[in-house]
C-alpha cells in the first residue's frame, strides 16, 4: 500500500506580491507540487487585497488540501506601516487556514534561512541554489517570493522532523569531524535527499 503524503503550504506573506509554494512529503522523500506568487494590484485599496489574499489562499486550499501551513514572519524593518500592512497579510492568511482546520507554525527568516543553506544571514540565490539540491526542480525563478514560500515549508518539515538544517554540521563517524560542505551532507545522508 502506497504511503500517505504529507502537504505543506508555505507561505511568504505580502501586500502586493505574496508567495507560496506546496510541499508533498513521503517518508524522507519531499518534492514541490507547485511555487508561485500572488501579485496584487498596489493601487487597490488594501482591504480589497486582503480579500484577495483570502480567497487564493482558500483556492489553494481546496485545490492541494495541505495537512499544515508554515508562514514567514513579518522582517522587522524601520517602516512601522509596512509592517502593520504585512501583518495584516499574515493574519489573514492565517485565519483562512485555521478555518480549514489545518495546524499553523511561523518561522523567522532567520530561521528559514538557517534551516534551509546553514546560514542565517544566506541571500536569496543562495536559498534558491540550496533549495534545487534538496529537490528536483524544473522551475526558473522569476520571483523570489515564491522560493522564499517553499523554503518556509522545507523549513517546517525539517523542524517537525526535528532537523534543524538541510547541512548537517557533523557526521555520524566517531571522531564526531566537521563536514566538508554540502557533497559530504550527501554522501553520509543519502536518504534525506529527495
Amino acid at each position: 500500500m502506497a504511503q500517505k503524503s504529507k502537504i505543506i503550504l508555505g507561505i511568504d506573506p505580502g501586500t502586493v506580491i505574496m508567495g507560496y509554494g506546496i510541499l508533498a512529503v513521503t517518508g524522507n522523500k519531499i518534492r514541490m507540487l507547485e511555487m508561485n506568487v500572488v501579485k496584487l494590484n498596489g493601487k487597490k485599496d488594501m482591504f480589497e487585497r486582503l480579500g484577495a489574499i483570502n480567497q487564493v489562499i482558500q483556492e489553494i486550499i481546496e485545490k492541494y488540501k495541505p495537512d499544515d501551513m508554515a508562514i514567514e514572519a513579518p522582517f522587522f524593518g524601520k517602516n512601522v506601516q509596512s509592517m502593520l500592512k504585512l501583518g495584516r497579510a499574515q493574519g489573514v492568511a492565517i485565519a483562512v487556514a485555521m478555518s480549514n482546520g489545518l495546524s499553523v507554525a511561523e518561522y523567522s527568516p532567520k530561521k528559514v534561512k538557517q534551516s534551509i543553506t546553514g546560514n542565517g544571514n544566506a541571500n536569496k540565490e543562495q536559498i534558491w541554489k540550496m533549495l534545487n539540491s534538496i529537490m528536483p526542480l524544473t522551475n526558473t525563478i522569476k520571483y523570489f517570493d515564491a522560493s522564499d514560500a517553499l523554503a518556509v515549508a522545507v523549513c517546517h518539515h525539517f523542524n517537525a522532523h526535528g532537523l534543524t538544517t538541510a547541512v548537517s554540521t557533523t557526521t555520524k563517524s566517531k571522531k564526531n569531524r566537521k563536514q566538508n560542505g554540502w557533497e559530504d551532507f550527501i554522501k553520509n545522508n543519502p536518504d534525506r535527499i529527495g
